[in-house]
């Protein structure tokens, strides 16, 4: 069985996805969602091709925060928080 792109870091994003849905109903997610994106970027980086993933994992939050509805701002919100907190953690 082959690893791809897509089948190591869709289930990151689908925790960061899973976390601003709480965060439009609500619920105050701010620590919960630095943690999993510190997590994901370590998980990530542990691979042979973490520059690419690492990528990925960048530009599918910033992809999510922007076809997000208008109406739903906390979620664009909290998405787009992710994927500033992964750019920076990414740099590091």
């Amino acid at each position: 069985m082959r690893v791809t792109v897509v089948g190591l870091v869709t289930p990151h994003l689908l925790r960061v996805v899973d976390l601003a849905n709480e965060a439009q109903k609500g619920v105050n997610v701010d620590w919960h969602l630095r943690d999993a994106v510190a997590r994901s970027m370590n998980e990530l980086g542990d691979q042979y091709n973490a520059p690419e993933l690492m990528g990925a994992f960048v530009d599918g939050l910033e992809s999510a925060a922007g076809n997000a509805p208008k109406a739903r701002v906390e979620y664009a919100r909290v998405l787009q928080a992710a994927a500033d907190t992964a750019r920076r953690l990414r740099r590091d």
